[in-house]
């Protein structure tokens, strides 16, 4: 990266990355609690996670404009470490988990493993992203459930009230991010008026020193990394899935580029350090990514000042944070969710291929079912691979055509021949027929995998075995060679006889 394009990265967009940075950090409070509390820490563990994740990824990550930090996705994977060893020896093997995490995801972009992205299809990614953007809507019904506590009519109207502003303020100024001016004016008209409703106050309590370092309580055995290590390598998969996607949403949404080995590297980095000032593993967020491109960001500066505005808010401005009323809150959610759902998806339907439309619905349903976007966006990827496979193998065609003479036939191979097509490549040939000599022509062909070497293997054993001459003409190189590497490995057979004459 030249100096030049990094500088830009940081102050080309230097008043719209501080309010929206503004933005996002008020948005995080609640957000950063609410995890603490799903993996079962004190919410300073969630909120310093987002400062440090934050501010550390705005120097080292690959996507500028992206935000990073505590999440619900690496959240819910670190809460067993609790509830089986208890809030304080569970919470040193957290900080220690999250170490390994970090260190798991450098090497990850050490080895530039940010190329399995080039794996998930575009129905996999948009129903990852319609999967989360239900997950987002779904996470803000708690507010909305006049059975809580401090949930009443008025809630309503101020979410109203703050989706009004948000939609139509955007019609008298972009010069100030609408979400802001909801923050404000809401919180303001709380203040003034005295509306009775929950507040940022109310999810817990917020911390009111800055973060030190600190090294996990454990001892450094085998045992205790063998106790982590399912952790933290649950975490570092699910941690870079997450942000890579975001990172590639992202890319689309910006129209730039971005390095996914080098987030991969950014994440690690901010996880290891993170684990040593007391906080939880994160990863990027998309919810307040959206909420960060959708009030101007665009640079490293907006997630630097995210984690910044962040923890100085907790810090300095406690007691005016916790009268944020959450309504302003939930109204900024809802927003996010609507603008990340896809909802051309909806209407491509009925144009898209069937498989492509059942694999964006199997990854939704998966991440709504499960609440966890590895296993949904593992079952879209498997899907997408079985579809694709499928769609290969009713390309591939055997034909023939026998000579004049009535004693030779030659059958022509057409398409890819791997395990999908290796039972149509078998049905096309007549074993019974008696012949004396068999041409199988491959030029049009290309050759895989083990399975359809030993096709090919099994196909000219049994014409030989029927006193027929065989060859075999037109194979490339490439498939020359797999059959070279595979067939010499195996046990000795037709393919091997011919390889080595």
């Amino acid at each position: 990266m030249t100096y030049y394009l990094y500088r830009q990265q940081w102050f080309g967009n230097i008043r719209a990355d501080l309010l929206s940075g503004l933005v996002v950090a008020l948005a995080l409070i609640p957000e950063a609690i609410a995890f603490s509390i799903i993996a079962g820490v004190d919410p300073k563990v969630g909120l310093y996670a987002s400062f440090s994740i934050a501010v550390i990824c705005a120097f080292t990550g690959g996507r500028p404009g992206m935000i990073s930090a505590a999440t619900a996705a690496t959240a819910v994977l670190m809460k067993p470490l609790i509830d089986v060893h208890g809030p304080e020896l569970g919470l040193q093997y957290l900080l220690a988990a999250t170490v390994l995490a970090g260190l798991l995801q450098i090497l990850a972009g050490m080895f530039r493993l940010g190329r399995v992205m080039r794996f998930v299809s575009r129905s996999v990614m948009t129903g990852f992203v319609n999967a989360l953007a239900i997950l987002i809507f779904l996470a803000q019904l708690p507010e909305l459930d006049v059975r809580n506590e401090g949930v009443t009519a008025l809630t309503f109207v101020l979410v109203a009230a703050g989706l009004a502003i948000i939609y139509l303020f955007p019609y008298v100024t972009k010069a100030i991010p609408s979400p802001l001016v909801t923050i404000v004016v809401l919180t303001g008209a709380a203040f003034v008026l005295g509306f009775d409703t929950r507040v940022v106050g109310d999810m817990g309590a917020l911390p009111d020193t800055l973060p030190f370092l600190l090294l996990p309580d454990i001892a450094l055995t085998m045992e205790t990394f063998w106790i982590i290590l399912p952790v933290s390598a649950a975490i570092a998969v699910v941690g870079l899935l997450e942000s890579l996607m975001t990172a590639s949403l992202i890319d689309d949404l910006t129209d730039t580029p971005s390095s996914r080995d080098q987030e991969c590297i950014g994440q690690g980095l901010a996880n290891t350090a993170t684990g040593f000032i007391g906080g939880m593993a994160g990863c990027a967020m998309i919810g307040q990514s959206m909420i960060n491109i959708k009030s101007g960001g665009r640079g490293r500066l907006s997630c630097f000042a995210a984690g910044v505005f962040l923890l100085f808010l907790i810090v300095a401005l406690g007691d005016l944070v916790r009268q944020i009323p959450m309504p302003a809150l939930v109204a900024i959610m809802i927003m996010v969710s609507i603008g990340t759902f896809s909802w051309s998806s909806l209407g491509a339907m009925r144009v898209h291929p069937r498989s492509s439309s059942i694999v964006m619905l199997a990854t939704v349903a998966a991440v709504l079912y499960t609440h966890n976007l590895a296993i949904g966006v593992g079952i879209g990827v498997l899907l997408s691979g079985i579809f694709f496979a499928g769609k290969i193998a009713q390309l591939f065609r055997v034909t023939s055509v026998l000579s004049a003479d009535g004693r030779a036939r030659t059958y022509s191979v057409q398409g890819q021949l791997f395990f999908a097509s290796v039972e149509d490549f078998m049905k096309a040939f007549d074993f019974h027929e008696v012949l004396d000599r068999v041409v199988i022509d491959v030029s049009g062909a290309h050759i895989w995998d083990i399975s359809s070497v030993a096709a090919l293997d099994m196909a000219v054993l049994k014409f030989r075995r029927d006193g027929a001459e065989v060859e075999i003409v037109g194979m490339n190189t490439a498939s020359e060679t797999i059959v070279d590497e595979l067939a010499l490995h195996d046990k000795p057979g037709a393919l091997d006889k011919m390889l080595q004459h």
